[in-house]
């Protein structure tokens, strides 16, 4: 067995030519050198993982977990003296759950069908947001009117959260997600903000009950009959809001623009609706930013992948983006295609921590795009797709904005 190549170490994240494209180093990377050693924004170094057969074993092998990312050992993400939320009190909170009781606990309320019982009212808050756009006139911002707002609807709606506070979430967001934005100082600060804002609304749940998730989760118990710590009930409600908004949005965001982008896939799509469910999936799979940083995972003992060996200690980032542009996994890798299918792509991860809100993410992507061809079907871009922009510095690497005319 050969150990890992001992490259040059690339800075991580790999920079990209346009908020579209995949950074050029990936194919390069896949061929050559796909278990590559990286600088993340913090220093340390990690192995970063490209192909598609790797990073979809690297997530599913429990020799390389979530929870060691707690190690002192372990790399960290977050540059200077600030917080990552790989180490954060809400994924140590999380963690002391123990990740499939946790599972088991919530996942059964984020089932395909209960999500599909969701979308009328998904599709109807799309609705009424476009009317307002429309009244605002064109240009007009599609992140501002529809993909910020409608998942912050629906996650709030889920969980019994005032959606008058969307704008403290987003700052909250913002905070946690951070690589080289905020300082410890104010990492810490919005944990502590977020953390008490969610003890609050969870003792405001136990007086008065509602029809809402964090209601129900305060009466559930696990199999032995045990109820979910404050603490995991508060983490809980943390990383259900975090990623209910702001990773949906962003999904949202990019899918009009790669839409858009290429005018015949949006034409494709009015003539044949019946495409909405494929081309929620391939835009998934195409979009370089989807997966934003990717997934960590902390190697618990020597594990080979078709670049070597990954020993023990190292911190592995897999790129899930990355694998999904894979060649040899996927025929026009770099083509999107809306027939394409089966498309078993990693943006969701695999494995036991495959993201539990993908039923969600799912039907609000396909219930927006259907309402958007039914009530837009002139939509285009306000600018050319080589002027978009995305944020910067944070673990997910959303649309500034979206300028949009019709």
């Amino acid at each position: 067995m050969t150990e890992v190549r001992d490259a040059e170490s690339l800075s991580y994240p790999i920079a990209a030519p346009s908020a579209l494209e995949p950074p050029e180093q990936w194919a390069e990377l896949r061929r050559t050198c796909p278990v590559a050693r990286v600088t993340l924004p913090s220093g340390d170094e990690a192995a970063l993982l490209t192909r598609y057969r790797d990073v979809k074993a690297a997530l599913a092998d429990p020799r390389l977990s979530r929870e060691g990312l707690a190690s002192p050992d372990a790399a960290r993400v977050a540059a200077g003296d600030s917080e990552g939320i790989f180490s954060s009190p809400m994924a140590k909170a999380l963690n002391a759950e123990g990740h499939e009781r946790w599972r088991r606990m919530v996942g059964k309320w984020f089932t395909a069908k209960r999500m599909s019982a969701l979308r009328p009212a998904m599709e109807a808050m799309a609705g009424q947001l476009i009317d307002e756009m429309l009244e605002r006139g064109r240009p007009a911002d599609l992140v501002t009117h529809l993909a910020f707002p409608l998942p912050v609807f629906v996650i709030c709606r889920m969980l019994g959260v005032p959606e008058s506070d969307r704008d403290r979430f987003k700052s909250w967001s913002d905070t946690f997600l951070n690589m080289t934005r905020y300082t410890r100082a104010e990492t810490e600060a919005a944990h502590q903000d977020f953390a008490g804002y969610m003890s609050g609304l969870i003792a405001d749940k136990r007086a008065q009950p509602g029809d809402d998730l964090l209601s129900l989760l305060l009466d559930g118990a696990d199999a032995e009959g045990e109820p979910m710590s404050e603490a995991g009930l508060v983490a809980t409600g943390q990383a259900l809001l975090l990623a209910g908004h702001e990773t949906t949005a962003g999904f949202l965001a990019m899918m009009v623009a790669h839409l858009l982008s290429d005018r015949r896939r949006w034409e494709r799509l009015l003539a044949d609706p019946s495409l909405v469910r494929r081309a929620v999936e391939e835009v998934l799979r195409f979009d370089p930013n989807g997966s934003g940083f990717g997934m960590l995972r902390y190697v618990h003992e020597d594990t080979e992948l078709s670049g070597g060996v990954v020993p023990r200690g190292t911190t592995v980032v897999c790129s899930m983006a990355a694998a999904n542009r894979d060649e040899s996994a996927w025929e026009g890798a770099d083509d999107m295609d809306l027939d394409r299918s089966p498309n078993p792509h990693l943006t969701f991860g695999t494995g036991p921590h495959s993201c539990l809100g993908q039923p969600l993410a799912r039907t609000e992507l396909q219930a927006v795009l259907t309402v958007l061809l039914r009530r837009l079907p002139t939509l285009d871009l306000g600018v050319a797709a080589g002027d978009l922009r995305r944020h910067e510095g944070l673990l997910t690497t959303p649309l500034r904005e979206l300028p949009v005319t019709w």
